[in-house]
């Protein structure tokens, strides 16, 4: 699954946090497994020996969740919440990152593959309605929330973005 993806499904995933700050760790979180695919700057043979092993597993979540944990206000909500979204990002890979791509969960202690038959290809459409529907549900939380995964990048440009959807929605006055 895409970057993007990752971090539209984790975003969501935080809209119970009342604070911009927490749902932007947990929306990390949701995209830290891929720090290994700097293993890419590297070289190809790098990354594919790398990239799934080195931050996608218990590890990886432990190190996630507690420098989440630390940095966040509300720290119990967020600690679950990014060790949630960390492995959210996992079962997603494991669906739909490509066959014959495992996870190795338990690295370094073990060099276990995980994988699942049915995986599909990272450009399928299984990953375009997924993305599709996390990018249509981003948009609508303005409706329920006043806010959008577009808050990520700027409070400015989600402000935007809400008055827009909620005049074109809910007939309310974008003055």
């Amino acid at each position: 699954m895409n970057p993007i993806v990752h971090a539209e499904l984790s975003w969501l995933m935080a809209q119970g946090l009342r604070e911009r700050r927490d749902r932007v760790l947990v929306t990390l979180a949701g995209l830290a497994p891929d720090i290994d695919g700097l293993s890419l700057l590297g070289g190809e043979d790098l990354y594919g020996k790398y990239h799934h092993v080195l931050f996608h597993g218990y590890v990886g979540a432990l190190v996630v969740m507690g420098v989440c944990a630390a940095l966040a206000r509300q720290r119990l909500a967020v600690a679950l919440l990014s060790v949630a979204a960390f492995h959210l990002h996992l079962v997603c890979d494991l669906l739909g990152s490509g066959p014959g791509w495992p996870l190795y969960y338990f690295w370094p202690s073990s060099m276990h593959e995980w994988f699942w038959e049915g995986q599909w290809n990272l450009a399928s459409w299984q990953n375009s309605v997924i993305g599709m529907a996390a990018t249509f549900a981003c948009l609508a939380c303005a409706l329920r929330w006043r806010r959008t995964a577009v808050e990520l990048l700027s409070v400015r440009w989600d402000g935007e973005v809400t008055r827009a959807l909620r005049a074109r929605f809910l007939g309310e006055s974008s003055s």
